[in-house]
């Protein structure tokens, strides 16, 4: 039984509040990945993922100071599974966008939270709107995505499913460690893992050392920090269907930041998927 079957429903103000701390989270996290991007021929796409979780974690540590005594073993087994979804889902995710278009790298990423939408709810319709969402991506795929590269499909798709880890891997942490503490142990855990990959002399270029603070500020620490604390009050089922906006969000990333142009095709395949993120949510509230 998860954390959120326990939880009493929250009042509508909080609830409304932590909603919008999931968007500006999205916000954060795909304007961020944009801006990594730009830094992948200064450190490779490895290195901008030990440098990003690593300043993170530095951050989040001086920040939040959490105590490390106090705790059970089942309370550090949840900080270290939490910490290796999290290196493992930035470096998957980063492989992908090195090789295809972040729109259609953050579509495909979304599976894995709608995955678990539809696993955790008990509603009918939840298929129904996770159906039309896979609809968006066999059309953002057609043609076999023989337009997307197979392998930075496959990253993504990996991501994905790190992502649904995640979620649950935040949530639990959420409720065992007070304010943000358990996200920065686990952020301390990923930095320790990523590190040793992307490790080389362009990480210490001052450009480069700006602009992956800049990357590790808006797509892990502020992002992260943002969603542990929305997930106090969200069920992870509304949560998982709420970021099913995240790849319109990241479309404008891309071409804002990156000039990465969608055919209409790509377009109405986000379309698809968003309309099902925000059918799944009026669901859940109903």
């Amino acid at each position: 039984m998860t954390t959120t079957a326990l939880r009493p429903t929250a009042p509508a103000a909080p609830r409304t509040a932590s909603v919008g701390l999931v968007f500006g989270g999205i916000l954060s996290q795909q304007f961020g990945a944009a801006v990594a991007a730009m830094v992948f021929p200064l450190a490779g796409a490895l290195g901008v993922v030990a440098l990003r979780l690593t300043i993170s974690a530095v951050v989040m540590l001086a920040v939040c100071r959490p105590a490390v005594r106090g705790y059970r073993r089942a309370d550090w087994a949840v900080v270290v599974v939490f910490g290796v979804a999290l290196a493992v889902m930035n470096m998957m995710f980063y492989q992908a966008i090195a090789r295809i278009p972040l729109g259609a790298a953050v579509t495909l990423e979304v599976l894995g939270p709608l995955v678990l939408s539809v696993v955790t709810s008990r509603r009918a319709s939840s298929w129904l709107w996770a159906g039309l969402a896979l609809v968006g991506v066999v059309l953002l795929g057609r043609g076999g995505f023989d337009g997307l590269d197979l392998v930075g499909t496959a990253f993504a798709l990996g991501a994905g499913a790190l992502w649904a880890a995640y979620i649950v891997c935040s949530a639990r942490a959420g409720s065992r460690f007070p304010k943000a503490d358990g996200l920065a142990l686990a952020m301390a855990v990923s930095a320790v893992i990523s590190l040793p990959l992307g490790l080389s002399g362009a990480l210490f270029h001052p450009v480069t050392l700006a602009l992956g603070a800049a990357v590790a500020l808006l797509s892990s620490a502020l992002p992260y920090t943002l969603e542990l604390l929305s997930l106090r009050t969200l069920r992870q089922s509304t949560f998982a269907v709420l970021m099913s906006l995240a790849p319109a969000v990241a479309a404008l990333a891309g071409y804002v930041v990156l000039g990465q142009g969608l055919a209409l095709p790509d377009v109405a395949a986000i379309v698809l998927v968003v309309v099902a993120g925000i059918g799944a949510v009026r669901s859940a509230g109903r």
